[in-house]
């Protein structure tokens, strides 16, 4: 597919997920609810695997790092994720998501070495301006609200959680490794991870069943962690993770038209101009930067 396609997919399913987790916090321990969906999706991926003969023996060191993305990326990203949404809506938490492409591209520059530039440091001031001007009214119930606060709080631990997952994931392709198999193992290890964490924490394996909750279990597994960890780690590959990155700010969008739809989520004034700010600044930071005539491309390099 191309980056286009993939980017769009990203977007359209990400930008939707967001309610159906509410779905699933409300029905039992957000613990279980993170080792359920992982341990699904990765049983999903591992099948389609041993279908398609898709290798899964990969050396040690490589092995480590998919646990390490495994842990960080589909177990403590998701869980405070699967928390905050029992203190603040789902388009709030989609909004701090939108930080995603500023956080990697700070974290590129610290483990990769990619280079940042004043254009980067301007769009990212306008990204955090907008995200700050959409959670205002929210900010001004702070001293009363200490929930707010901790919702807020988990959802930073989130995006740092999944900012660092996209990191180790940016290493194993540059080891040339890529495609259904390390998201399989990925997944898998993120799920045992999970286990852990429900087993450590004495979690009730118990589940309020509904249609409601059967079906956003399905799609968080089918569409939200299959389809969408798939297109994403291919548009990482293509186009680097400052870029891929971008998916967060266009899902927030879509997230927050979905939250004022299903959970009465106020849209003012200052949520169109903090969305059109967050916007604006994440693609002036993430414009790939003109090349003197005659110089080769930097293939899949994230922009300066």
């Amino acid at each position: 597919m191309s980056p286009a396609a993939l980017f769009f997919s990203c977007v359209a399913i990400w930008g939707t997920t967001w309610i159906a987790v509410t779905f699933q916090v409300a029905a039992t321990a957000p613990e279980f609810g993170v080792a359920l969906r992982f341990s699904l999706a990765a049983l999903a991926l591992l099948l389609f695997c041993h279908w398609r003969g898709i290798a899964l023996a990969l050396d040690a060191g490589t092995q480590l790092r998919l646990a390490l993305l495994g842990a960080l990326g589909f177990c403590l990203s998701y869980l405070f994720v699967y928390h905050a949404q029992h203190y603040i809506v789902s388009g709030l938490i989609a909004v701090g998501y939108s930080a995603i492409p500023l956080v990697n591209m700070v974290l590129a520059r610290l483990f990769f070495g990619t280079p940042m530039s004043r254009r980067v440091a301007l769009g990212g001031s306008l990204g955090l301006a907008g995200i700050a001007l959409i959670f205002w009214p929210e900010f001004a119930r702070l001293a009363a609200d200490r929930p707010l606060v901790l919702g807020a709080l988990l959802t930073a631990a989130g995006v740092l959680a999944s900012a660092l997952s996209n990191m180790v994931m940016a290493g194993v392709q540059k080891r040339g490794v890529s495609g259904w198999g390390p998201l399989a193992l990925g997944m898998a290890y993120g799920a045992a991870a999970s286990w852990i964490v429900v087993a450590a924490a004495g979690v009730p394996l118990t589940i309020r069943w509904s249609w409601a909750f059967g079906l956003s279990l399905a799609y968080l597994v089918l569409a939200g962690s299959v389809l969408a960890f798939g297109a994403y780690y291919a548009l990482l590959a293509k186009v680097g993770a400052a870029r891929a990155g971008y998916v967060g700010v266009m899902s927030t969008v879509v997230a927050l038209i979905v939250s004022a739809l299903f959970e009465g989520y106020d849209w003012r004034a200052a949520t169109v101009v903090g969305i059109a700010l967050a916007v604006a600044g994440n693609v002036l930071a993430l414009q790939p930067a003109r090349r003197p005539t005659g110089a080769p491309p930097t293939a899949g390099r994230p922009a300066a």
